[in-house]
Formats: C-alpha cells, sequence, structure tokens
C-alpha cells in the first residue's frame, strides 16, 4: 500500500493504484506472459518490475522519469492479469499512473507534437480520412517526411474504401429478439466501413434491432491509455449522453473500443457521473459474445475456408472473450479454425504503441506474422481492426496477401440464403 504519501496526493484514482500495488506478490507468473519482457529482457520491462517502479514513484521513493520509459514500453495488452495468480488488476494501475504520469513529465517536441496529431484526427473520422489521404499522396510522390511521422505512414494503407453510411435504426428480420445499441468507432470507420456493415446484417439477420446513436464520438481508449485523463472522460461523457439505456445491450465490433467502455467507471471514477458510467459498463459486450449468449438462429451455409483466428488482446485479456469467436466459426460447415503458435502473445498493435515504440511494435508484429504463416491458413480472422491493420502491414512485408477479416465479415460470409423467419 502507499502508506508514505497522502491519499489526496492521487486524487479519486489513487485507491484503485494502490489496491493494485498490494495485490503483486512479486512471484513473476507475469514475466513469461509479457511480450516487452520477452522481446527485451529487461526486469523493468516486465509487469512485475514496472509495478514496482510505479509503486516507488507513487511513494516518493524515485523521480517520475525513473518510471518513464519503462511505462511507456508497456503495451497495455493486459497478458499479465490471467497470467497472475494473486488477480493484481493492472489495468487499474497502468492507465490511472499515466495520466497522473502525463500532468508531472515533460515531454520531447517530437512526442508532443505525434500525440496531438494523433489525438486530432484519429478519433474523428472526418479528419482522420482527410489524413490519410494526404499520407497516401506524401507515400506516392515520396516527400521527405521527419522521422517521428515515418511509422505513421508505414500504417496508412494503399487503397481507402469508400466512406459508408448508416441508417439510426435497422430492424430486424422476423421476430425481434433484442434492441441493440452500436458503437460506430473512429479509425475502423474509416478504415473498414464493411465491418460495421457486416455487423447490422449478421445482428438484424439473427432477429435483433440495431440502433446507432448520432451523438456518440471516441471510446476515449486512446486518450485513456495514453494519459490525457481529461480528454478521455469528455469522450466518456458524450457516450454516456448519447447512448440510450433501454436496449439489452451496448455492442462493440472493436476490442480496443470494447474495453475502452468497459473502463468508464474507473475514468469517471470520483465524478457525479460514475454511477451512471458503472451502469453503461454492464451493459457492453463484443458482438461475438452477445450473439453467442443470443444463441445463433438459422444455421450457416458451407463456407470452405482455412482460417487462423488471432485473440485481439483486449477481447482476449480485457474482456475474457476468447471462446465464443471460435465456437461462432467452427459451426460454420467447411471452414476449418487453426490455431496460432504463441497465440497470447500481442501483435504489437495497442493502440498508439505503433507509433510511439516503432522498434519493438514492428519486432512483435514480425514475429505474430511470422506465426500465422506458419499454420498454413488462407485467411487470419480477428475482433479489432488495431490487430487487422497491424498483421495485414508485417504480413505484406514477409511477401503475403493472406485475406485478412473480422469475425463479423466471416458470419456474413456463411449466412444462409434464405433469412431465418
Amino acid at each position: 500500500m502507499l502508506h508514505s504519501i497522502p491519499s489526496h496526493r492521487h486524487g479519486p484514482l489513487g485507491d484503485a493504484m494502490a489496491g493494485a500495488v498490494s495485490r503483486c506478490v512479486h512471484c513473476g507468473f507475469c514475466l513469461a506472459a509479457c511480450p516487452t519482457y520477452r522481446e527485451l529482457g529487461q526486469e523493468m520491462d516486465s509487469p512485475r518490475g514496472r509495478i514496482v517502479l510505479m509503486k516507488e514513484v507513487l511513494e516518493g521513493a524515485l523521480p517520475w522519469e525513473a518510471a518513464q520509459v519503462h511505462v511507456d514500453r508497456c503495451l497495455g495488452c493486459l497478458a499479465c492479469e490471467p497470467a497472475c495468480p494473486s488477480g493484481v488488476p493492472y489495468r487499474d494501475l497502468l492507465s490511472p499512473f499515466r495520466s497522473l504520469a502525463a500532468s508531472r513529465l515533460r515531454r520531447s517536441f517530437a512526442g508532443t507534437l505525434r500525440h496531438w496529431l494523433v489525438g486530432q484526427t484519429l478519433p474523428h473520422p472526418a479528419r482522420f480520412r482527410v489524413a490519410v489521404r494526404l499520407g497516401q499522396w506524401a507515400k506516392r510522390l515520396r516527400l521527405p517526411v521527419p522521422r517521428m511521422l515515418r511509422p505513421m505512414l508505414d500504417l496508412i494503407p494503399d487503397a481507402l474504401p469508400d466512406a459508408a453510411v448508416w441508417a439510426g435504426s435497422v430492424p430486424a428480420f422476423g421476430t425481434r429478439r433484442a434492441r441493440v445499441a452500436l458503437l460506430s468507432g473512429c479509425a475502423q470507420e474509416v478504415l473498414s466501413p464493411d465491418i460495421q456493415s457486416a455487423t447490422i446484417a449478421v445482428l438484424t439477420r439473427q432477429g435483433v434491432e440495431v440502433v446507432i446513436p448520432s451523438g456518440q464520438g471516441c471510446c476515449g481508449g486512446l486518450s485513456w491509455h495514453t494519459g490525457d485523463l481529461a480528454a478521455a472522460r469528455e469522450f466518456a461523457l458524450q457516450n454516456l449522453d448519447a447512448f440510450p439505456s433501454d436496449v439489452d445491450a451496448v455492442i462493440s465490433n472493436a476490442a480496443g473500443c470494447g474495453s475502452a467502455l468497459h473502463e468508464y467507471p474507473m475514468m469517471l471514477r470520483g465524478t457525479p457521473d460514475a454511477a451512471r458510467a458503472e451502469a453503461f459498463s454492464r451493459q457492453v459486450m463484443d458482438v461475438s459474445a452477445f450473439l453467442a449468449a443470443l444463441g445463433w438462429r438459422g444455421g450457416f451455409r458451407e463456407l470452405r475456408l482455412r482460417a487462423a483466428y488471432h485473440d485481439a488482446c483486449h477481447l482476449a485479456n480485457a474482456q475474457g472473450v476468447r471462446q465464443q469467436p471460435r465456437d461462432l466459426l467452427r459451426a460454420i460447415p467447411g471452414l476449418e479454425l487453426l490455431e496460432i503458435p504463441e497465440a497470447d502473445q500481442c501483435c504489437g498493435s495497442a493502440g498508439t504503441y505503433n507509433l510511439d515504440q516503432p522498434d519493438t511494435a514492428a519486432a512483435l508484429g514480425r514475429r505474430k506474422a511470422q506465426s500465422v504463416l506458419s499454420t498454413g491458413a488462407e485467411a487470419v480472422v480477428s475482433g479489432n481492426i488495431g490487430c487487422l491493420t497491424q498483421l495485414a502491414l508485417h504480413l505484406r512485408a514477409q511477401g503475403s496477401a493472406l485475406p485478412l477479416r473480422h469475425t463479423v465479415q466471416v458470419l456474413r460470409d456463411a449466412l444462409p440464403d434464405s433469412p431465418p423467419s
């Protein structure tokens, strides 16, 4: 516990951080699960090492700068949580600590500018689309780009799909079984709007009315995981106001976004909206978990495909959703689902990690791409746009044109010709 510092020094997030620190018994089970420890081989780049560093900083025994480089290297993949026998809620320490550090640390000009650019573009689909178009133009003309922006250009796809528009409410086919509200997402809306279209098609064919609230915005995850608590809270409040409460679930089809929605109670801890955030988070479900709980109606048509399933960290580790997408995919006749070696290891995407830690992100991406190719799969399936983008980059770098699909896109492709009544 943080005995030597008065609780007011930590604000409303202090008790959560102290609780996470106190539960760590330094057993080391987390080390083997941690991608950065496996990649860098340093104790301070493991969850156990970072917990010690953050504890010492919070108690005043170390300066904030002493922990900065190692905390910055953390992916936030949360692979340490299921590996921990003591149940340390590492997420309750990492993001709150980063929010405290953001007001106490002086970042480099390049880092500050990069974070500002990301914050001003990626959470806003219209701006992000313009930024991607500008990046594509810069790549085609081979314009000189500052080193700090090169990782951004690497992630930009050569082609961008047309913008899509969805109705505010889409009725269910046949007898209505449920009514849900759907998160639109930010980067996904620009990079792969077909994921949203597939989600709506699958849900409505399963008898689910889909509402897409018009006043919604970014989930706030990018801000929260990089220490910008004020921006994260602003996005969270926007969504709390926009989403209706008279639905059976709030659906996310992006693992990182769904995880962020679940963390609204922590983001808004100690504020007048904390109870509202708690009630909202209880409604949040990943689309695959919702479909599995609802029960698939009407069967599938045959889809002959050997597909490797990639666990998105913020789906498997943060939300505990592992079996549901696998069960849905395995129910498709003709589809052979393949497991990827080292499936528990992060692909290196992790929000803005590609931009902030490009060397480590690239090493993890290469390793994951090699693991995928070793399966002999004909396609890769995952539940997160960040993972799909990262895998596409590194599969291309290894000369592979392997198709990448979201779980709901495969389910949509396997829908029978006639909808169930």
